[in-house]
């Protein structure tokens, strides 16, 4: 047992370096079990904004729209579908054909993740989530981040653990169902809950139920040895930007600039920068373990 320890320490020291570099074939060496998403884009023809009367839009649609048209609608003006039907008036594609991806500003690729198997970037600014596979982006939603009075912290996060259902922490009638921790002493964390279309919940990241269940399920969890030792820290999540509390939403600035709120793979990385040691190191702990459990 401790000669199988000192070989996979060996093995994994030996492929550091390059796997950091962003080398494809380095994924495996590091020891782990996941594999780079290969995924197939439908990336739609240009398109512009219109603002629509909710009512009327409604009426288009035969008044239910499809599955993938309500997705990318809800979407881009950061609501679910309950609260869609109260706006006077919405944001709308001229084209709704695309991944919903390409709605909502985060780059396809980002090469320094090229050696992270999982991320989740929640962006204040835009109210957006970002996840990321060994950087390329593999889930994408809108989200209502907390409200000027309990803003969300920005920083790095490392998901803790989670619930299918549980209750909050600020008022015990709120249900939080798909909930899953980032903050164990505040008790912050991404879950479903009502999107009225702004900052509005107490620090939490706030989410629509499928979104909040495919995170919860894509996600991992802190590893303990028992009640109080950390083995190994969960998925990283990052929160980044500034919100006009005082202003205007800003993907209203999308009626005139469709490209507005896009956010560059280069300043994506240079926002990560400070962050980048903290993921790295919580990568390789997951990795040792990784190696450390394998059959040589």
């Amino acid at each position: 047992m401790i000669l199988k320890k000192y070989i996979a320490l060996f093995l994994f020291t030996a492929v550091i370096p390059l796997a950091w570099l962003g080398c494809t074939s380095s994924d495996k060496k590091m020891g782990s079990t996941k594999k780079r998403p290969v995924i197939q884009r439908n990336q739609p023809p240009a398109f512009t904004y219109n603002w629509v009367n909710t009512k009327a839009w409604f009426k288009e649609q035969n008044a239910t729209p499809n599955t993938s048209t309500m997705d990318i609608v809800t979407a881009v003006n950061r609501t679910d579908v309950a609260n869609l039907k109260s706006f006077d008036s919405i944001l709308v594609p001229t084209s709704l054909t695309g991944d919903i991806g390409y709605y909502l500003h985060f780059p396809m690729q980002v090469p320094a993740l090229n050696a992270v198997d999982k991320i989740i970037l929640f962006n204040y600014a835009t109210q957006t989530f970002a996840a990321y596979a060994f950087g390329e982006l593999t889930y994408s939603g809108p989200t209502n981040m907390g409200r000027k009075a309990d803003p969300t912290p920005v920083g790095l996060y490392f998901c803790n653990w989670k619930a299918e259902e549980t209750i909050s922490t600020f008022n015990d009638e709120w249900e939080l169902k798909w909930n899953f921790n980032i903050e164990n002493k505040v008790g912050t964390g991404f879950h479903q809950y009502a999107l009225p279309g702004y900052p509005a919940s107490h620090s939490c990241l706030r989410l629509r139920e499928a979104d909040a269940k495919l995170l919860y399920n894509w996600a991992e969890q802190w590893k303990l040895s028992d009640k109080e030792a950390l083995l190994s820290k969960g998925t990283p999540v990052v929160v980044f930007g500034t919100y006009p509390f005082d202003g205007p939403k800003p993907w209203m600035a999308l009626r005139t600039n469709p490209s507005a709120l896009n956010i560059t793979a280069a300043s994506l990385e240079q926002t990560l920068l400070p962050y980048m040691s903290g993921i790295k190191e919580s990568v390789r702990v997951q990795n040792i373990e990784r190696l450390d459990t394998a059959e040589l």
